[in-house]
């Protein structure tokens, strides 16, 4: 048995590594995303404010999964024990019911409703008022909603399942494995995951799945880029593998006996790769698109001949450059000469100049060409629809 606990030891000294280093880059996001916000109000970059919409949500988002990597922390063993932070019998069994509810009832599931509604977000229209404050404060609201009913049957798990494993019972094993959400071992309570846990959470995470396959089907339909798409398909690749996998192993957990190396290793598998799909999810709907505004925005002041063509930069630097230019002088003779490239669903109040493209936003996500172009000037380049852009 010292071996083993030496063996929980190390795997909980690596389960508080990758915590932090997880928190520490979550940090790291939430700084670049007020720092963005930040830059947006003070030089008024009207243009790119419609990009970083969902940056409460995407707060909230790493918030909670940091507070889940906590509560992973909170259930080790490595904290247990005499001369540790938690040495009370009390204390080790009511953490691990903590880690029941906030985990797995509410940190768990959270994470995942925010990670569909900011997929789907890139499906809606600027005219609905999506991606505005309010719709951050509905998109929260909404996640608490859908996230109660798991919260409270994990809770109501907790208070009732003591009252079937208590020793008079004659199936008490097999009870064991269904409701109890602690056992000792050499004086130390050991956090498992009770069978029912882990079937309310399959269940959740199977909806989870189904819901994200299809707002990433409809997304890729739309997304004309090509790293863009990519990106969804990564997303929804380990939505499909990883949770999977998780309940799996959480299942699996409660065959072996609790302490040992089997029982501690899939435990840890378990969490790694959670870990994992959440830090996916994290990169692509809100570190990449953050990152991709902030390098249009720099881009935006680029002449477009000293710069590598692109797709995604030219068509974001054209955005910005003939914006500024509609505000500093759009009835010029250099506009006319040029055209210029109205968004409606930026500015939808201003009349656009003759002889200019008007691309608007349609349900449908696709261009409209208002007024062609006369047959002397240039041909310009269709413009990426906002929605196709950046994805949320």
């Amino acid at each position: 048995m010292p071996l083993i606990r030496r063996t929980a030891d190390a795997f909980g000294v690596v389960t508080i590594c990758l915590v932090a280093i997880a928190a520490f880059l979550g940090l790291l996001c939430i700084y670049r995303l007020v720092y963005f916000q930040l830059r947006i109000r003070r030089r008024c970059f009207l243009q790119l404010s419609y990009f970083n919409g969902p940056w409460l949500t995407r707060i909230a988002l790493i918030l909670v999964a940091v507070w889940w990597g906590f509560g992973e922390v909170v259930r080790l063993t490595l904290l247990k024990g005499e001369g540790r932070l938690f040495s009370s019998l009390t204390w080790q069994k009511d953490v691990c019911k903590f880690y029941i509810v906030s985990n797995l009832g509410f940190a768990e599931p959270s994470v995942f409703l925010m990670l569909g509604f900011l997929l789907r977000a890139s499906l809606q229209r600027r005219e609905t008022g999506t991606l505005s404050p309010r719709w951050n404060r509905k998109t929260v609201g909404y996640v608490l909603f859908y996230s109660l009913p798991v919260f409270v049957m994990q809770l109501v798990l907790i208070l009732i399942g003591p009252k079937f494993v208590k020793p008079k019972s004659n199936h008490r094993s097999n009870l064991t494995n269904f409701f109890s959400t602690s056992v000792m071992n050499e004086q130390i309570s050991i956090c498992t995951n009770p069978l029912v846990s882990t079937m309310i959470l399959g269940l959740f995470h199977s909806s989870m799945i189904c819901y994200i396959c299809y707002i990433g089907t409809k997304v890729v339909s739309l997304v004309i880029n090509k790293g863009l798409r990519l990106r969804v398909y990564i997303l929804v690749a380990s939505v499909i593998i990883f949770l999977p996998m998780r309940v799996l192993l959480l299942g699996l957990s409660v065959l072996p006996h609790r302490g040992h190396l089997v029982f501690e290793t899939m435990v840890f598998a378990a969490f790694v790769v959670l870990l994992v799909c959440i830090v996916v999810g994290v990169c692509m709907l809100v570190y990449f698109p953050v990152a991709d505004s902030l390098a249009l925005q720099d881009v935006g002041h680029i002449r477009m001949d000293d710069m590598p063509y692109d797709d995604y930069y030219s068509d974001g630097a054209s955005l910005i450059a003939n914006q500024s230019h509609q505000e500093t002088g759009r009835n010029s003779d250099a506009s006319a000469r040029h055209g210029s490239i109205s968004f409606r669903g930026v500015l939808k109040d201003e009349p656009s100049a003759s002889g200019s493209v008007d691309v608007s936003f349609f349900p449908s996500n696709s261009l409209h060409i208002g007024t062609p172009l006369a047959p002397s000037q240039p041909s310009v380049k269709p413009m990426v629809p906002l929605s196709e852009v950046l994805i949320y």
